[in-house]
């Protein structure tokens, strides 16, 4: 997902944060709270898992088959929108989450996960995006 998309479905949710929820999907979201976001979360996250373990059982012994699954990409989109609506909700900025990744490119997971060495850092609330 490029930064200008993510960007773009940022400033669309932090517009839908205070609008009516009978009027607006998200809104709907933001409206049910963090708990109702997470539930929301975990049934697209097992949504995810099913379809990447039907997408294996179709590929039998070989298997998962090459090629494009839809059933697997949508369901991921659905999962990363919701995350992004519960980032949102919890004050957190996306490209954050982007600027970690980069971060990460080049670090083996096992180096990575050895310098974290307890909880990741926290940002203070001035901090901005790549900082």
């Amino acid at each position: 997902m490029s930064g200008a998309v993510i960007q773009e479905l940022t400033d669309i949710l932090r517009s839908r944060r205070n609008a009516s929820p009978e009027a607006s999907y998200t809104a709907s979201l933001f409206a049910g709270g963090v708990n109702g976001i997470l539930q929301k979360v975990g049934e697209e996250a097992t949504e995810v898992l099913l379809a990447a373990k039907d997408a294996a059982a179709a590929g039998g012994s070989a298997g998962v088959a090459p090629g494009r699954d839809a059933a697997l990409i949508h369901e991921m989109a659905d999962l990363w929108f919701h995350c992004l609506v519960l980032l949102i909700q919890q004050n957190q900025d996306p490209q954050w989450v982007l600027d970690e990744l980069e971060r990460r490119l080049g670090v083996s997971g096992h180096e990575e996960k050895a310098q974290r060495a307890g909880n990741p850092p926290i940002m203070q609330a001035d901090s901005q995006p790549g900082e």
